[in-house]
């Protein structure tokens, strides 16, 4: 199995961030990316190349199933065991055991000693407390003490507490993040289409607890006769020539509404799955789901993490949520690829695309504070849910007077992505900074650059290249040789994997800030300006480098064994 360019940058991220830092890494790849793919491959280098054990562990038997698939198509001479309840086994004794955390979050000394835990869907790890994912973690460590966690996720916040990393977390920090945005124009992920209801329930007397809405005012809102009834009717007009509808209801009753009215007024079969629902009777609509037997399938809280079905083209979210992450997974089950699919249409009925923003900019807001209004807006002429960042509607032409505000909900055909109009120019904090060799897709006579990475937020992203194998004199060599003077004392090297490799050992001043501009026309924003820190000593003088840097060249007192 070949891995994709940024799957192998997600892997390599995981050991170099390993090999020189003591802190517990996470990848962040959206849905539909293929973070199964990453999982096996860090599965497979532990073993074949440091003879690690390994366990991988989920929560649904969904990811366990797609985890032990990946691992038999990437290494079949690889020893894998599952140890799940809901799969029926129980295996121990391998060097990679996939596990249910529900089945093993008490047997971790069944286990034995662990080397690496990987957890899919790490932003179930809680905070803090005894929850089943710290029980395991803790007894496993007591076990190896240098144990390491790497966690990957497509949502690295939580609702109430923010951000999944932190000093105090299980996680420390973020290795590598690749975004919606840069994935759809690479062609890995399916671009959306977004229409928002006409009819959308009103929220703003609902009541909100634990940073979501109430779920029982939730539903009684939703579940009104004449919003039911409307949503219905558009859904089966919007979805036309759609061939696989996924549809996600605030509650049992609701869905059971939904799906009544989907048959008596419109002569359509709709399953419905909720937590109730019997597994042999789940399985068997998810199965004619997918094989295109079932066009609509409506549920409530099921289809989300953990749900594969790349011919899904339409998603139509019949709930509002207060949770980034649960928006996120909702929309996220149309991203993958499927053949004979150009888009995914996504029906918000919720006022979700206002209310979080396009899912390549969700906009966190901080515990305990209102979070401000989120990054989209629609068009008062054609009715588009676009980002709030268009000057100019990129559907009709509309132009926005200044501060413009947003209106309700109505009918659109525009990507739940991001993006902007006109001359802009603004600055943004940066959080971390990354260096990778990249190669041209395609061109295999294109000479590499360096491809510096800039991460602003969840999913945000700035990027350049920088090219120091081009001729000299040239203008992109004069330029790559300009940035690294304006950031080291050390000479611009010749080339790209050297300017990785010292960048890495860290010779070249932190990034605190960029200046981003785009301009009309352009797909992507550029970066003309940053603020610097202050330049580190020359590479040659060891005595004054960060320990993370001396273990990138190679001084660390180790045995070369990443964990």
């Amino acid at each position: 199995m070949q891995l994709r360019p940024y799957q192998r940058d997600a892997v390599d991220a995981v050991w170099n961030h390993i090999a020189a830092s003591d802190t517990n890494p996470a990848v962040v790849l959206p849905t539909g990316s293929g973070k199964t793919h990453v999982i096996a491959e860090l599965c497979r280098d532990a073993v074949q190349k440091w003879n690690g054990r390994v366990v991988v562990l989920a929560h649904v038997k969904e990811l366990l199933e797609q985890a032990a698939g990946k691992l038999r198509a990437v290494a079949p001479d690889l020893p894998v065991g599952v140890f799940s309840a809901g799969l029926g086994r129980r295996d121990l004794g391998y060097a990679v055991t996939i596990a249910g955390i529900q089945s093993v979050y008490q047997r971790a000394h069944d286990l034995g000693p662990l080397d690496l835990v990987i957890v899919d869907e790490a932003h179930l790890i809680p905070p803090d407390g005894e929850g089943m994912y710290r029980r395991f973690l803790a007894d496993a460590r007591n076990l190896c003490d240098h144990q390491r966690v790497i966690g990957l996720t497509a949502t690295p916040y939580r609702m109430k507490t923010g951000t999944i990393c932190g000093p105090e977390s299980v996680l420390h920090e973020v290795c590598f993040e690749a975004g919606v945005r840069e994935l759809i124009v690479q062609g890995y992920l399916c671009p959306l289409k977004s229409r928002a209801g006409k009819a959308v329930a009103d929220t703003s007397d609902i009541h909100v607890r634990g940073g979501e809405f109430v779920a029982g005012e939730l539903e009684e809102r939703m579940d009104e006769d004449g919003l039911v009834e409307t949503a219905c009717a558009e859904v089966i007009t919007a979805t036309s020539e759609r061939s696989s509808v996924l549809l996600f209801c605030s509650g049992v009753r609701h869905g059971e509404h939904v799906v009544r009215v989907l048959a008596e007024r419109h002569g359509v079969e709709c399953g419905f799955v909720e937590g109730g629902t019997p597994a042999k009777e789940r399985d068997a609509l998810i199965d004619r789901f997918k094989r295109g037997d079932l066009k609509y399938l409506a549920n409530v809280n099921v289809l989300t993490t953990g749900f594969d079905a790349p011919n899904v083209d339409c998603v139509a979210m019949l709930r509002p949520t207060m949770s980034p992450g649960l928006y996120y997974q909702m929309v996220g089950r149309g991203f993958r690829l499927a053949e004979g699919k150009t888009d995914c249409l996504v029906l918000d009925f919720g006022g979700n695309v206002l209310r979080h923003g396009p899912v390549d900019a969700i906009r966190l807001a901080d515990p305990g504070t209102g979070g401000g209004e989120a990054p989209a807006k629609q068009c008062p002429e054609c009715d588009a849910l676009i980002h709030a960042a268009y000057a100019v509607c990129p559907e009709c032409g509309h132009k926005f007077p200044p501060r413009q505000v947003k209106h309700a909900a109505v009918a659109s055909d525009e990507a739940v992505v991001s993006g902007s109009e006109g001359p802009t120019r603004r600055d943004e904090r940066v959080i971390e900074v990354a260096y990778y060799i990249h190669h041209k897709r395609n061109d295999p006579l294109a000479k590499p650059t360096m491809r510096v990475e800039y991460r602003l937020g969840f999913n945000r992203w700035a990027r350049e290249w920088l090219c120091f194998e081009h001729p000299k004199g040239g203008y992109a060599r004069r330029k790559a040789e300009q940035w690294w003077r304006q950031r080291s004392y050390d000479p611009a090297p010749s080339s790209v994997e050297d300017a990785v490799e010292w960048a890495n050992a860290g010779v070249l001043a932190p990034t605190l800030r960029v200046t981003l501009e785009k301009k009309p026309g352009d797909e992507w924003e550029r970066i003309v300006g940053c603020e610097l820190g202050d330049k580190p000593p020359r590479l040659e003088d060891p005595d004054n480098l960060p320990e993370h840097a001396l273990a990138a060249l190679g001084h660390a007192d180790d045995d070369s064994i990443p964990f």
